[in-house]
């Protein structure tokens, strides 16, 4: 079985929980490991819409990034990723507290991959739920100095 790289992992975590637009929308990659990936939001002010509750298109990126990251790792070193589809459901509003997708890689191929990730309240109630198809965008990878997979 592949094996990702502990250092490669600490330094994916860094590059992304420190890229312009997850900070921008106080939005954390908090785990990932093959086929899987956690993504956290602690709702603010700047999340809602005009009624008070978390807007749609919030949940719509967590899920979005939590299916991205949950493929991710199959990739191989040079490759990147992007999505061609997203469809999901909201399933319940909320208004405050920390938002968490878990995502899952249910298809990963070598152009085409299939993920869904479900989001939960702290009390763990689902919240939405989607599915995203990804398309391998090869030469476009992430650079970094780790190894992603041991040898």
């Amino acid at each position: 079985m592949i094996q990702p790289n502990e250092a490669y992992i600490e330094k994916l975590l860094e590059t992304v929980n420190t890229s312009p637009f997850p900070s921008h929308l106080r939005m954390r990659l908090a785990a990932i490991s093959l086929d899987h990936a956690t993504v956290k939001l602690e709702t603010a002010q700047c999340h809602l819409q005009p009624f008070g509750i978390v807007h749609g298109g919030v949940m719509a990126t967590l899920i979005d990034t939590a299916t991205f990251w949950s493929v991710f790792l199959r990739l191989p070193e040079d490759a990147g990723l992007v999505n061609i589809d997203l469809k999901l459901n909201y399933l319940k509003s909320i208004a405050s507290g920390v938002m968490t997708a878990r995502g899952r890689c249910i298809r990963a191929g070598r152009s085409i991959n299939y993920a869904e990730a479900s989001v939960e309240d702290n009390e763990g109630n689902l919240i939405a739920h989607g599915t995203s198809t990804l398309m391998v965008l090869p030469g476009k990878g992430i650079r970094m100095d780790a190894k992603k997979f041991l040898d």
